[in-house]
């Protein structure tokens, strides 16, 4: 991913281009006289959360040592068999 440093000026004159660049996946930064005022990036579909399985990617990637306890496990299994109730429920016949 690229960064792009623009101008206030740059920004507000030509903001449908400077969205086209964030929607495509840049960085832009916009400054001031020798500050960065604001950076512009896409915004995460789910930001802070991940799935499990991206989360053990992740750990796995960086090498960490993640162990999960028991109880940890039974609120997970918990968690499933609620869902997977939920998603068998028949809605229309409350």
């Amino acid at each position: 991913m690229a960064v792009i440093h623009i101008s206030e000026e740059e920004a507000a004159r030509d903001f449908a281009g400077l969205m086209s660049k964030v929607r495509a996946g840049e960085e832009v930064r916009i400054e001031g006289d020798s500050d960065v005022i604001a950076i512009s990036k896409i915004a995460s579909s789910k930001p802070g959360r991940k799935t499990l399985s991206e989360a053990i990617r992740l750990a796995e990637e960086r090498a960490l040592d993640v162990t999960l306890d028991d109880q940890f496990a039974r609120d997970l299994e918990d968690v499933i068999s609620l869902h997977e109730r939920e998603a068998r429920r028949d809605l229309w016949e409350e």
